[in-house]
């Protein structure tokens, strides 16, 4: 286990750093930030909001936190010339929290986390929508040898989402929410190239060294919250599909993992569950907790991306999450999921994940935000139990006006099975093989077309496999990539 004692000390210095780096501008929040009100359960009084004009509001970027548990749609906005238009500017499960809170499913992110999105309202709704298209080309493994994994590839990577919710009577809040993906065009039928990725199957094959393209459909679901109180609400939520409550909030729905185009290397281990064919979340939130429980399909997207997978409700998942503070998201999860591998349907899953959201605001396009996640699985199969498998990910976005510098550190262990790798004799269990992985990328917003970003970026990674499969990728394979970004500019007042 040394590996991932050294794996968990490395990974805990990005999430450090970035509170170090943020520490320098306490106290010099800009006039349109207050600081954070020390007791961020208690409701804040009305407000004026004459006096804000121009400014960002709660919900938006950057987050006001003294105001982060006011009940938005109780409030006047006719002060900002928003008469008639029913604003709910709440979070999309509670009333009684800010919208910067939302995250992918249910899951959360802290209240400072910066909103990229075109937001409108139609009377009593609110709609939000999201998404991120990638226009990139990839090598991985650069120069190397003979027979030695790798490749490059043109591509697109994109997602596209819309949260529509309104306020329902004096208690009540409904949220719809679509997502969808076009990779299924802009990548090929079995995704794109990306070292060390595994999961999924492709034409009975499982995929290896390339991650799978998301489904057309990737979530379709609807929710129902009653607040019985300012503290305490309970939230009913259906997705076909939609994502059960496990896990962190979804890599392309965290902010410190925007600028990167890839999916995790520990996606499978972390926050796989994103799209699921039929699932059925309980929630109870108390002020800064929330206990959920699920019940959902245990199967993964099959190959066909266009369709609707068969219901299954065969496992479970339970998760906790607690933001002790406006910057700060904290989650624990465990799941069974039965048969996830269409290739291994008589081979279970016993999911563990926990993991640290970090977000801190200093101006427009000035943050700096992180994650720490930890995923661990247990194969089940005819009664036997594998050995656990373990995936630590660290990773940081700092926005700096235009330019941003960012980071991701990985490590995974990896079987002989999920890689692919033969072995001599495959009666004796399977092999879990240690992945290090580190990625430093840079990119520039070039240009700001109708609340659209352009950004130009460029990044690098560098592999260390363990000595065993070094002869399949070679003793540091590195890869790299050029990309165009375009997604909905940061949320603004006035926009």
């Amino acid at each position: 286990m040394a590996p991932l004692k050294h794996a968990f000390f490395l990974a805990s210095l990005l999430p450090l750093a970035s509170t170090l780096a943020y520490s320098q501008h306490e106290g010099h929040q800009m006039p349109a930030t207050k600081p954070a009100a020390a007791d961020t359960t208690r409701r804040a009084a009305p407000m004026n909001h004459s006096q804000h004009q121009g400014h960002q509001m709660p919900g938006m970027a950057p987050a006001d936190t003294s105001h982060a548990h006011m009940n938005h749609a109780g409030m006047n906005h006719g002060a900002m010339g928003h008469e008639g238009m029913g604003m709910n500017m709440s979070h999309a499960y509670s009333r009684n929290l800010p919208m910067n809170r939302n995250g992918s499913g249910t899951a959360w992110n802290p209240d400072n986390t910066p909103m990229y999105m075109w937001m409108s309202h139609h009377g009593p709704w609110m709609v939000m929508n999201h998404g991120a298209v990638n226009v990139r080309y990839s090598r991985q493994n650069l120069g190397r040898d003979a027979g030695q994994r790798g490749g490059g590839a043109f591509g697109a990577p994109n997602w596209f989402m819309t949260m529509a919710q309104r306020p329902i009577g004096e208690k009540g809040l409904l949220n719809l929410t679509a997502m969808l993906s076009l990779d299924p065009l802009t990548e090929s039928g079995n995704g794109y190239p990306l070292l060390f990725q595994s999961g999924e199957a492709y034409k009975g094959q499982p995929l290896v060294d390339r991650q799978h393209p998301h489904d057309l459909f990737s979530a379709l679901s609807v929710a129902y919250t009653h607040a019985f109180n300012e503290d305490v609400d309970l939230t009913a939520y259906l997705g076909y599909p939609g994502e059960p409550a496990i896990g962190p909030v979804a890599f392309m729905h965290r902010i410190s993992a925007m600028p990167n185009p890839d999916a995790a290397l520990g996606h499978h281990w972390q926050d796989a569950t994103h799209i699921t064919f039929g699932v059925a979340t309980l929630g109870l939130r108390y002020k800064q907790f929330k206990l959920e429980g699920s019940n959902f399909t245990g199967r993964e997207p099959n190959e066909h991306r266009y369709g609707f997978d068969k219901p299954r409700a065969d496992s479970w998942a339970g998760r906790l999450n607690w933001n002790p503070t406006p910057s700060l998201a904290l989650q624990v999860s465990r799941a069974f999921i039965k048969s996830p591998e269409e290739l291994h349907i008589d081979e279970d899953v016993k999911r563990t994940t926990a993991s640290i959201i970090q977000s801190n605001v200093w101006g427009d396009y000035r943050y700096i935000t992180s994650a720490l996640i930890w995923g661990m699985n247990q194969h089940v199969a005819d009664g036997h139990t594998d050995p656990a498998s373990h995936s630590v990910l660290a990773e940081t976005n700092v926005q700096l006006g235009k330019p941003a510098v960012y980071g991701r550190y990985e490590f995974v262990q990896k079987s002989d099975e999920e890689l692919q790798i033969p072995r001599n004799a495959p009666d004796t269990g399977h092999l879990n093989y240690n992945v290090h992985a580190l990625t430093l990328g840079a990119n520039y917003r070039v240009a700001q077309l109708a609340r659209t970003d352009l950004t130009l970026g460029a990044q690098a990674t560098v592999y260390r496999p363990d000595a065993d499969i070094k002869a399949y990728y070679g003793s540091t394979p590195v890869s790299a990539q050029v990309y165009l970004r375009l997604n909905p500019s940061l949320m603004k007042m006035g926009q």
